[in-house]
């Protein structure tokens, strides 16, 4: 098997119609452009998937440690006061409040809870540990009041979420109740089980996850770079992984959610059968999507106490 074989496609009528649209915003080659032709077209595809604010909700911009922009949401219904740390995909490279914005507001009107979102500092013109710096530290204003906080996020979002969560357990950090990671970068070896299975499929290549890797310049060895490469998840808190099977990251989240039962972690693994990565904007087009979403919707429910 390698890398150059024709991967499998899915079928759902939902979210191939939702890669159509997709592609004529963010070619394929995308990774080939500049990094200022890759943001333009990220932006402008996920504005066609930004449907109105849920009524009631209240945003509000601010700056944490006087350099870190953060969005906060906050639903008409409040009925927790657990917060969401909410890091946003786009391979470290693209992404921002904006681009988030509307699926943040519908999790934190979902889980009936407040959420705060990150604006990290991307790649290529900041490297590792850059990021991961940024929602280091506004994971530790959130928690400095003594609310409790779950880490949630996307892909490098996920890999994002992944790391402070693990650097927290590790230093035995106390507030954090939960993580939720959908479809995460996890660190897999690329050359193996999804990342050949799946290396040309729809949505994200194999060569796009290298590329990213190589963007942003983090260590291997760094288990908080690549959290599968921890020697030891054990204490770490209640977990949601949500994969896409159509998704050469697949397998990441499932040895993750694996390790994570066998170190005794409360860990709940879901599989979209006919997704692909960044299925969570198609939430609004295709039924498997709306069925994903609606599940991470009751996780993070779950995680912040309000079912």
């Amino acid at each position: 098997m390698t890398l150059e074989q024709i991967s499998p496609m899915p079928t759902e009528p939902g979210i191939l119609a939702f890669h159509q649209r997709c592609e004529s915003f963010y070619p394929p080659d995308a990774v080939d452009a500049s990094i200022a032709e890759q943001r333009q077209w990220y932006d402008a595809l996920c504005a066609e998937f930004s449907p109105p604010l849920p009524e009631g909700l209240v945003r509000q911009d601010a700056l944490v440690a006087g350099r870190i922009p953060v969005r906060h949401y906050r639903p008409s219904v409040v009925e927790t006061p657990v917060r969401i740390l909410y890091i946003h995909g786009g391979g470290f490279v693209v992404g921002s409040l904006d681009s988030h914005d509307a699926f943040c507001a519908e999790l934190a009107d979902g889980a009936k809870a407040e959420l705060v979102a990150v604006d990290y500092r991307l790649a290529p013109e900041h490297v590792w540990p850059a990021a991961f710096e940024d929602c280091r530290d506004v994971l530790s204003a959130l928690l400095a009041d003594g609310r409790e906080v779950v880490v949630a996020g996307d892909s490098a979002g996920g890999n994002l979420a992944a790391g402070i969560t693990l650097e927290a357990s590790l230093a035995a950090r106390r507030g954090i109740v939960g993580q939720a990671l959908i479809y995460p970068a996890l660190g897999g070896d690329l050359i193996s089980g999804s990342y050949l299975e799946m290396a040309n499929v729809p949505g994200l290549s194999t060569a796009d996850v290298a590329y990213y890797r190589d963007v942003l310049q983090a260590p291997d060895d760094d288990p908080v770079a690549y959290p599968l490469s921890a020697p030891d998840l054990s204490g770490l808190p209640p977990t949601y992984i949500s994969a896409a099977f159509f998704d050469p990251l697949r397998d990441d989240s499932r040895h993750y959610a694996a390790r994570l039962a066998l170190a005794g972690v409360d860990v709940t693994f879901r599989e979209e059968g006919q997704m692909i990565h960044a299925w969570l904007r198609a939430r609004h087009m295709s039924p498997g999507a709306a069925e994903g979403f609606r599940h991470l919707v009751q996780a993070l429910s779950k995680l912040v106490g309000t079912v």
